[in-house]
């Protein structure tokens, strides 16, 4: 039995999304559930933002003979020649949490994918490689849960409609799509949906096509699970007005478009596809980022005192009750535990 994906996905960058899932994997962790984050972001930023930068420097300085296993380019690197997925070594960022860490090479491997995509409609002993390569980032996902025996599996990805990201997709059984109130937001809604059902039925038509595969494959379920508005702001003023004009056309958007349905006119606040409203926390961002924790973690030695403490507290708080919502769509028999 494999164990569930979890995609955070907008094809409109700069909205906070590795930010998110960054603090989600944690709370998760914190939880009581056992955690892989994979970083499928060429720009590594997930993995940036949990390892220092003399460790990043150990894992992607590879002499050119010679596989490694640290990353994830480094783990499917011999597809790109005559070899398999390595079976990857983990970064343990604490006892219920584990990183597969992003590369910047891995903006090689999209080249690669883009051949394979045709040739997974092809027939007999040609479909193995094509398939293989295609859900690699699945495997690769899966391997990792299965050495630690983890309950989900988190997946950051960049913010584009590319060859990289539509393996990302077929791989996940859920997706979270984190958003901005502004009208490239909504933009990135209105692309995303389409995209999300012809990849879908596409990767149904190449699974159908291989009768008899010779390892498991991902359903290429890619259900949408609500969307969470990132930097909400409550202050009366001119920027406000704005956010809440493009706030209150989220929730029509987010049905026409991704879940393809008739516009509605609920707005975000009673929206029941809305999982969560979070808040900038402007002036804990730089304190965590110095302490190399969530912002939910600091304390007073790090700085948060007075005020911030009690944004500490709030965040705990807001994060906590995202990752119960997330878990009650992706595990609705199942309560979170505290």
């Amino acid at each position: 039995m494999s164990v569930p994906v979890i995609t955070f996905f907008n094809n409109k960058g700069g909205v906070g999304k590795t930010s998110l899932v960054y603090h989600l994997a944690w709370m998760f962790s914190e939880m009581g559930r056992r955690v892989v984050a994979i970083d499928l972001d060429p720009q590594a930023n997930l993995t940036s933002a949990f390892l220092a930068e003399d460790e990043l420097e150990v894992l992607w300085d590879v002499p050119a003979s010679g596989d490694r296993n640290g990353t994830v380019y480094q783990c499917l690197r011999p597809l790109t020649r005559v070899g398999d997925i390595l079976i990857p070594h983990t970064q343990r960022i604490n006892p219920q949490l584990h990183l597969v860490p992003g590369d910047l090479s891995l903006a090689g491997f999209e080249d690669l994918l883009s051949q394979q995509w045709p040739a997974a409609m092809g027939s007999g002993d040609q479909l193995y490689k094509p398939f293989r390569v295609l859900s690699a980032f699945w495997l690769l996902a899966q391997m990792a849960a299965k050495q630690h025996d983890a309950d989900l599996i988190l997946a950051d990805v960049g913010p584009n409609l590319g060859a990289i990201n539509r393996s990302a997709l077929i791989g996940s059984d859920h997706v979270v799509i984190p958003l901005a109130a502004d009208l490239f937001s909504l933009q990135g809604l209105r692309n995303l949906g389409p995209t999300l059902r012809t990849w879908r039925a596409d990767w149904a038509k190449r699974v159908d096509n291989w009768a008899t595969p010779e390892f498991e494959l991902p359903k290429g379920a890619m259900q949408p699970e609500g969307y969470i508005v990132m930097q909400h702001i409550d202050r009366l003023s001119r920027p406000v007005r704005a956010y809440k004009k493009w706030m209150d056309r989220i929730p029509s958007t987010y049905r026409e478009s991704i879940l393809d349905e008739p516009p509605s006119r609920i707005l975000a606040p009673t929206d029941g596809h809305c999982l969560a409203r979070l808040k900038h926390y402007r002036s804990l961002m730089p304190m965590a980022q110095e302490a190399r924790k969530p912002i939910f973690q600091l304390a007073s030695a790090d700085g948060a005192i007075g005020s911030h403490a009690a944004a500490v507290r709030d965040a705990w708080s807001d994060f906590k009750a995202l990752a119960v919502a997330i878990l009650e769509r992706i595990e609705p028999q199942a309560p979170a535990r505290s």
